[in-house]
């Protein structure tokens, strides 16, 4: 034999028990992993560009810190295509004894093994070769436990405490963990992770739909974890948000009572406020951003349908509307498409009942209407404000909201401010009223620009307030003065506010307390908008974005306490509504007296002016019932 022939022979031995190269989990995917066609809609072979956001969710586990994964996700993104991939891997590139369990054995782990295992196995090549064929009966295998060189899988289910307590398990892959409940021997999580313990190089991956908040099971595993979320990069602005219901916007009629069409869906950056379509979006790089990147050992991950390419936008917003008269229903939708726990919401009207509550006015200011008052709600790049009308029995009228495009540091932002604090609203008669009143917060990143702006217009009754949460504040809490730039601060019990917010929603009956909404303001002759009034769907997301909840308390106590109905929700309309409602019992205002005056005001043909303006000045103070002027 020549050298030549020799060298081929010795390349080829090499070859033969050289071990696999090291890959990670979608490295293998993309050379090895076939979709099947009983359980995938695109079978053939696997790309992971068709998902990128699966890329890292398996990665995470080839990091050696990593132990655990854990997906708390929607449906339609890809999951059990993940878990099969994790599977195939161990099998063909890091062996060892494998545990897939799921909420029971009989029927799901039976199904399981049979409709998505056994096809991975016969048309993945590389599994083929290494896990016998069940249909020989040699013993090792069969539909529970298939062997393969170096290692094993056992599938069965939480109720089985025998299966989950019988030997060793490197590998535990726990399926829809929030249809697990305890055995006889506890909880079967603990029980399967406990023969873990003899392995340092353990892996551990954990996969589910939510339930309801508070006892769902994944959700308290994410919040152990990184609290990872997939985001896109904005097209125009190039910042990485994330896509959830309350960023996006639609049109949609009724075809019968439960069938809907729904077109025109876009979701607006958070950031620019630029809205485009679900194809522009989903054509956008993207990457996982940590909450609690400090997390070590526990990469957990949150997904929603609206980021799958196997399910629409149009289908997510039907099944929304479709459902929204049966909680039930909703509970589905929350759960399997937005991947959310389930949260009962306020006892109050939700968005689609209060968009069809507006009324036209008429004229931007309605009967009934004595005073104006102003909430301004200072972010980093803009400033969002509502003008409310108030009358007699602290009924009240939405007159306008909107925001201010610009960074809170830049005097511009507040001159424009001053435009709106300035404008005189006019009634149909052509009479008109300024706002008496404004409340701006200063809790955020530009406290100092809020209180120059407050102290420079403090004689205009523009004051910097700042919220305290707990119950058993009252609204108007207390006043003082900053050190440094001696302006007047004042302190606001704003979970008293939100609790009267919520209480005047509730009303039903045109009158005291009731609160009006606006319709845009429409050409009559046309029909086509001349004024947007601000009073849309994602403000009445925002007005009942959050609902009070009994937990304890640091000390034990069990009390109510303000969250947000989800994470992503935007507060911006509750808050500037709280802070228009403070203003207004800042001036304690004597409605009986302020429609007396204003009915004086208007005979006698004077010139349109803030009503409050005339009144005799006084030192500013403390009194128990508020303050007084």
């Amino acid at each position: 034999m020549n050298k030549s022939n020799t060298g081929k022979l010795f390349k080829k031995i090499s070859k033969t028990w050289l071990p696999p190269p090291k890959l990670k989990y979608s490295e293998w995917a993309e050379r090895n992993f076939i979709l099947s066609t009983e359980d995938s809609s695109e079978p053939g072979k696997f790309h992971i560009d068709r998902a990128p956001y699966q890329i890292e969710m398996m990665d995470a586990l080839n990091d050696p810190e990593t132990h655990t994964a854990v997906f708390m996700t929607s449906a339609q993104i890809g999951k059990t295509t993940i878990e099969k991939i994790i599977i195939g891997y161990h099998i063909d590139q890091d062996p060892g004894p494998m545990m897939l369990i799921l909420p029971n054995k009989d029927p799901l782990a039976k199904d399981w093994s049979r409709d998505r295992l056994a096809p991975m196995i016969r048309d993945c090549p590389s599994l083929a070769a290494k896990v016998g064929d069940p249909k020989l009966r040699d013993g090792e295998n069969s539909t529970y436990h298939k062997k393969f060189p170096g290692g094993l899988i056992v599938i069965t289910g939480a109720n089985s405490p025998n299966d989950l307590r019988s030997r060793p398990m490197r590998i535990l892959l726990f399926d829809e963990v929030d249809g697990f409940n305890d055995t006889a021997e506890g909880d079967p999580i603990g029980l399967a992770s406990k023969r873990q313990m003899t392995f340092r190089n353990r892996k551990t991956i954990m996969v589910s739909t939510p339930t309801v908040e508070g006892a769902s099971r994944i959700e308290k595993e994410y919040l152990k974890g990184t609290q990872e979320k997939w985001h896109l990069k904005c097209p125009h602005c190039g910042e990485y948000v994330f896509i959830n219901f309350y960023g996006i916007k639609f049109e949609h009629r009724w075809i019968s009572d439960e069938v809907a069409e729904v077109w025109d869906i876009k979701f607006k950056c958070p950031s620019c406020f630029h809205s485009f379509d679900e194809q522009t979006w989903k054509r956008q790089p993207g990457k996982w951003i940590a909450k609690n990147p400090q997390v070590r050992g526990v990469r957990s991950f949150h997904l929603n349908a609206f980021y799958s390419p196997w399910y629409s936008w149009t289908n997510i917003i039907k099944e929304w509307l479709e459902a929204k008269k049966d909680p039930q229903k909703k509970q589905v939708v929350v759960n399997t498409l937005f991947g959310l726990p389930w949260k009962e919401k306020l006892d109050t009207d939700d968005e689609e009942k209060l968009l069809a509550r507006r009324e036209q006015y008429g004229a931007e200011l309605p009967e009934g209407v004595l005073l104006l008052t102003c909430g301004v709600d200072v972010q980093d790049n803009r400033l969002e404000y509502e003008v409310v009308g108030w009358g007699k029995g602290k009924e009240s009228w939405g007159i306008e909201y909107g925001m201010i495009i610009g960074e809170p540091d830049k005097p511009e932002t507040w001159d424009m401010l001053d435009e709106r604090l300035k404008k005189i609203y006019r009634f149909a008669n052509g009479k008109g009223l300024m706002i008496a009143c404004t409340c701006v917060d200063s809790g955020g990143h530009y406290t100092t620009d809020v209180y120059n702006y407050c102290k420079k217009n403090q004689h205009r009754r523009i004051f910097a307030i700042k919220g305290k949460g707990g119950p058993g504040i009252p609204l108007i809490y207390k006043l003082s003065r900053t050190q440094k730039e001696k302006v007047l601060l004042i302190i606001l019990g704003v979970d008293e506010g939100k609790t009267s917010i919520i209480s005047a929603l509730k009303e039903k009956e045109v009158g005291p307390r009731y609160m009006h909404f606006p319709e845009d303001d429409v050409d009559m002759e046309t029909g086509e908008i001349i004024n947007s009034r601000g009073y849309d769907r994602s403000y009445f997301q925002g007005l009942t974005s959050e609902r009070q909840v009994l937990k304890k308390s640091k000390s034990g106590r069990l009390q109510y306490t303000w969250e947000k109905v989800s994470e992503h929700a935007r507060n911006e309309a509750f808050d500037t509504r709280n802070y228009a409602q403070a203003a207004m019992e800042i001036l304690k205002p004597d409605f009986d007296a302020l429609e007396k005056r204003l009915k004086e005001l208007f005979e006698s043909g004077g010139n349109v002016q803030n009503i409050s303006q005339n009144r005799p000045k006084k030192r500013y103070g403390v009194v128990k019932k508020g303050l007084e002027y």
